[in-house]
């Protein structure tokens, strides 16, 4: 006997051989063998079951992989906002020969303008 696509099982579906006698009330000489209600209905009870588990497997992947490039775009903002800090403080030499350094202006800032300012405060 060959093999036809409706002989063959699979993991997903579970087709039944035509040639095996059924014995349904139901048989049209028209349409032939036909599906009953119980089984469309635990076919289609095993493809819900099935696109749920697709579905949590490709959630899982999605939330698992929004974390990872999450937590690079997270450390690399961190990373670069440190740099600048400290290349603001001088604590980190000046790159490409652009100073952005403030604490030189402040120092200077602060002996012109605030010292003298409060070297005119009567003391008490």
């Amino acid at each position: 006997m060959a093999r036809t696509e409706t002989q063959t099982k699979s993991a997903k579906t579970r087709f039944r051989n035509p040639m095996t006698p059924i014995e349904r009330s139901h048989q049209l000489p028209i349409l032939g063998d036909i599906y009953t209600k119980q089984e469309v209905d635990e076919l289609i009870a095993e493809a819900v079951a099935e696109a749920q588990r697709i579905d949590e497997l490709s959630m899982a992947q999605h939330n698992r992989n929004a974390t990872i490039i999450s937590m690079i775009l997270g450390l690399t903002c961190l990373a670069l906002f440190l740099d600048g800090t400290l290349r603001l403080l001088g604590i980190i030499p000046p790159f490409l020969d652009i100073d952005i350094s403030i604490v030189d202006k402040i120092a200077d800032k602060v002996e012109n303008e605030v010292l003298p300012l409060i070297n005119k405060i009567p003391r008490i």
